[in-house]
């Protein structure tokens, strides 16, 4: 008798991503407790023994809840319980930039970015499913966002480390890093819903822990999660969260293309930053290159440039990238356009200029 459905599934899934690693390499589990991680970790310890790979698996506790520090240390030990060798936690300090949601994400890559290094792992994967893609999917929309957005999150993506996290590591007895480096991350369970992983933990007797900032209204997602979609369903009828999820990947192959222009366009519009100036703007494009660019790949050019400049990508919305995009198209002296994360853009001598804010324009 073989397993359950929603076990077969779950491990099919990993199985699917183990099957593009080098043989023998590191594969890391990110696992909260919760359902949706905890059913990857267990699928990816099956899996892993049978493929020839190694698998581990890392905890992140942001410690924002009393008693975290706990609940990290009881995802530990199931994570070694599965078989997953190393398992460990790392505990992060939660900032305030972008918003806490903003703040918490990109703490938490770091510790995924830093542990992925350290332990040399080929691909970190990630517990998001069909209805974390859905909700993406709608929070875009509701902030008016373009083809990236609705995209959704991509089944597997890169994170090249920043400096900072490169000098710690190179730091005498730390690990070696050499450029580039970047770090890989898959999302199996994508084309999954979460009742699949609550009931493959079910299934392979794993009780996973509900976190209560996944019930807190005070969150938008939180919100889309328990009132906007239940409210689509039931006017709309069943299936739009696999309605969204679809229209998700039929728009990453567009936005895929759309982002390699941009990328040829911005490296054709960036002005290098002269070394012996310290008061030089952290990026500087041509106004003259970027007029001449189509409307849908200058705005990708203009949204890396803020993001580069220090702009939280997570709360970068389209209504800020359109005041840059007047800086160019609709030039009447305007002084500044400020963004999140305390940058600025603005036009100077036929240069656009993105820096922080603090640095005056």
């Amino acid at each position: 008798m073989g397993p359950d459905p929603a076990v077969a599934a779950v491990r099919l899934a990993v199985r699917r991503v183990l099957a593009d690693q080098p043989p023998g390499a590191m594969v890391l589990a990110a696992c909260s407790g919760g359902a949706d991680s905890l059913a990857l970790a267990g699928a990816l310890a099956f899996e892993a023994a049978r493929s020839g790979h190694h698998a581990g698996g890392v905890t992140v506790d942001h410690g924002l809840q009393e008693g975290s520090a706990g609940r990290a240390g009881s995802v530990v030990r199931v994570m070694a319980g599965l078989g997953l060798d190393p398992a460990g936690s790392v505990a992060v300090t939660v900032g305030q930039r972008g918003g806490p949601e903003n703040a918490a994400r990109e703490a938490r890559y770091a510790a995924l970015d830093e542990a992925a290094v350290r332990l040399n792992a080929s691909v970190v994967l990630l517990g998001h499913t069909r209805d974390d893609q859905a909700e993406t999917v709608l929070l875009g929309l509701a902030r008016g966002s373009g083809t990236r957005s609705l995209a959704g999150m991509p089944p597997a993506f890169a994170r090249r480390l920043p400096p900072s996290l490169r000098e710690r590591l190179d730091a005498p007895g730390a690990v070696e890093v050499s450029e580039p480096v970047a770090v890989r991350y898959a999302r199996p369970l994508l084309d999954l819903d979460r009742a699949t992983t609550r009931r493959a933990c079910l299934a392979m007797g794993l009780d996973p822990w509900d976190d209560p900032h996944n019930d807190d209204p005070a969150y938008t997602r939180v919100r889309v999660r328990h009132e906007v979609l239940p409210a689509l369903e039931n006017a709309l009828g069943p299936g739009v969260a696999e309605a969204l999820a679809r229209t998700a990947r039929l728009l990453r192959d567009d936005a895929e293309a759309l982002d390699a222009y941009a990328a040829r366009a911005y490296a054709d519009c960036e002005i290098a930053a002269a070394p012996d100036d310290p008061a030089a703007a952290p990026v500087a494009l041509r106004v003259g290159d970027l007029a001449e660019l189509p409307r849908a790949v200058r705005t990708r050019v203009l949204r890396t440039a803020a993001i580069r400049a220090g702009s939280p990508p997570g709360t970068l919305a389209a209504v800020h990238v359109e005041e840059v995009d007047r800086l160019v198209t609709a030039w009447r002296g305007q002084r500044r356009v400020d963004l999140p994360g305390g940058v600025r853009a603005f036009r100077r001598h036929e240069k656009l200029l993105f820096g922080p804010a603090d640095a005056g324009s």
